[in-house]
């Protein structure tokens, strides 16, 4: 089989690179899946999802189901005949969905399977520390993020890389690692390998508020992590003068702290940190409730803190 049939499933710009990728392979697109367009905004606009925009813009035929059991759906996909469904960043499917082509359902994620498994594997890379991720190629099966591993790619986290930066660099990482995927997959070269678990798996569950709301009685390290990670969405929260605080980048200042956790010092013009258990977070770029998201600088011109 020199060109499957591909449908690819995707919707935000992390499934984008992994489209585009295909395309510029040359392989065939028979059809795109993506979810339906949301109001979104003040104006409650109808919003499209980055894999539609980019579908339209290249002629692809695609798909918008609002359910992926519905009945109509299924006919849909079915008509299409797809080889291979490739799965990036999308809802998790139904088996009589992803059980359909004869050559799989291969999904790209954001970790070195087994580790990380779950919704927010690069967030949860940074916030844990890492210093090593990667991205995996693997056929779906029913036990989410468990299928068997075709390949997989390595790529270092830097001290002080955000969850973002992480996140634009695999795009393109992942991207190209599934077309080498399909031409293996293709040529018959691959070998897949099961996952076995470590003794003590890592995990990537939903971010949810909780594991935003900062802890300054928590190590300077494991907080400069933490907005790391959450950085810039959902951002890691805090309270100043009784306002929500988001911090999107910081710096780790480990001299011994003077004040108590959570206190502010600030100089009033070039800097504002909080003090921690073993030192300071300096902030770099953070938003006020109600406000712009903005340097340190251009915030403590416009805002007195608090005596």
């Amino acid at each position: 089989m020199l060109n499957p049939r591909i449908v690819f499933m995707g919707t935000p710009d992390f499934a984008v690179a992994s489209l585009d990728a295909l395309v510029t392979a040359g392989f065939n697109i028979v059809g795109v899946v993506t979810a339906p367009d949301k109001p979104a905004g003040r104006g409650m606009k109808m919003n499209e999802s980055a894999v539609k925009k980019y579908a339209v813009a290249h002629d692809l035929l695609l798909l918008q189901p609002e359910k992926l059991k519905d009945p109509e759906f299924f006919a849909s996909l079915k008509h299409l005949q797809a080889d291979i469904q490739v799965v990036v960043a999308f809802r998790m499917l139904p088996e009589i969905i992803w059980n359909m082509p004869p050559m799989g359902t291969i999904n790209v994620h954001g970790s070195l399977l087994p580790d990380y498994r779950g919704a927010a594997p690069i967030n949860r890379a940074v916030m844990n520390g890492e210093t090593m991720t990667g991205v995996t190629t693997f056929k779906l099966k029913h036990e989410i993020d468990t299928g068997d591993i075709l390949l997989q790619a390595t790529m270092p986290i830097g001290e002080n890389e955000t969850a973002t930066e992480v996140h634009d660099r695999m795009k393109i990482i992942g991207a190209n690692l599934l077309v080498q995927t399909i031409k293996e997959l293709v040529d018959g070269t691959i070998k897949e390998q099961p996952q076995v678990l470590s003794t003590h798996p890592k995990h990537a569950p939903k971010l949810f508020t909780k594991d935003c709301e900062i802890d300054w009685n928590n190590s300077v390290d494991s907080i400069h992590n933490q907005i790391r990670g959450l950085s810039v969405f959902p951002g890691a929260i805090t309270k100043l003068d009784g306002k929500i605080l988001k911090i999107y980048h910081s710096e780790k200042e480990t001299t011994a702290p003077k004040g108590s956790p959570g206190e502010v010092v600030s100089d009033g013009k070039n800097y504002l940190k909080f003090t921690c258990t073993d030192g300071y977070i300096l902030v770099k770029h953070l938003q006020l409730e109600g406000k712009k998201s903005m340097q340190v600088q251009d915030f403590l011109r416009g805002y007195r803190i608090a005596d």
